[in-house]
Formats: C-alpha cells, structure tokens, sequence
C-alpha cells in the first residue's frame, strides 16, 4: 500500500505544483525555460541535501546504472519532458495539460513494463488502462 500512497502525493505535488507554475511563469512573464531553470535549481539544493548521506554510494554504482539515470532521468523526462511540459503549461490550459501528460503515464509505463520489464499483468490492469486513456481522450476533445 505504501507505494500507492506514495503516488498519490506525487499526483497532488505535481499538480498543486503545476498551478503554481502556471501562474508563476504568467505573473512574471517569464519563458517556459526560465521556469524550469528555477524549479531545477530549487531542486537541486534541496536534493543535494537530502541525498548528502548516499553521495557515497555514487562510487559503488558503476558507470551503466548511472547512465541510464543521466539519460532517463536527466536528459528523457527531466529535461526533454520538463520543456514540454512548461510549454504546454505556459500556452495551454492546466486542467487539460496536467490530465493529458499524466493521463498518458499510466498506458505508456505500463506497455514498457508488461513487454520490456515482462512484469505480470492483473486482471484489472487492462480494463483500468484502457479506462484511463478513454478519460485522456475525453479530455482532448473539444
């Protein structure tokens, strides 16, 4: 349970987040760059403190699991996915941009779990999956 728990304060952080996003980047007229730039550097103070106890076990992990971070983690969805997402945020509306990414987290992670990680499917996966992408595609259409 504790995982589902999890996931459900990272849903009310990352949305309670984008609102303020939103109006940040508005209220300022700042670019959807510069928004990531100070959310990033905000992070990275706060991180850097958090994680200051397993700095040492940046050594022990070797050079392809750092990789796939650097590449998944920094360049995939922190940067990359971060642009869009700012943009998307700065020229649309949040109660669509907000549902639409997220909404499409569940399908896309789940086809990369099932037939990359080979992890087992439930009875209910299918239905929900599907559940949630018919609401993301409720939500595009105008």
């Amino acid at each position: 349970m504790k995982p589902v728990v999890f996931a459900i304060l990272t849903a009310i952080c990352w949305s309670v987040g984008g609102f303020f996003e939103k109006k940040g980047l508005h209220m300022g007229n700042l670019s959807p760059v510069m928004g990531i730039t100070i959310r990033t550097a905000v992070a990275l103070i706060i991180l850097g403190i958090a994680s200051y106890p397993f700095w040492n076990s940046l050594t022990q992990a070797g050079t392809k699991p750092l990789l796939y971070l650097i590449i998944g983690g920094g360049i995939i969805a922190g940067s990359l996915g971060m642009l869009c997402f700012y943009a998307g945020i700065h020229t649309g509306e949040l109660s669509r941009v907000i549902p639409v990414a997220f909404g499409l987290t569940p399908l896309l992670g789940f086809l990369l779990g099932v037939f990359i990680l080979k992890e087992p499917l439930t009875p209910l996966s299918i239905p929900g999956v599907i559940l949630v992408s018919l609401g993301v595609i409720c939500i595009c259409i105008k």
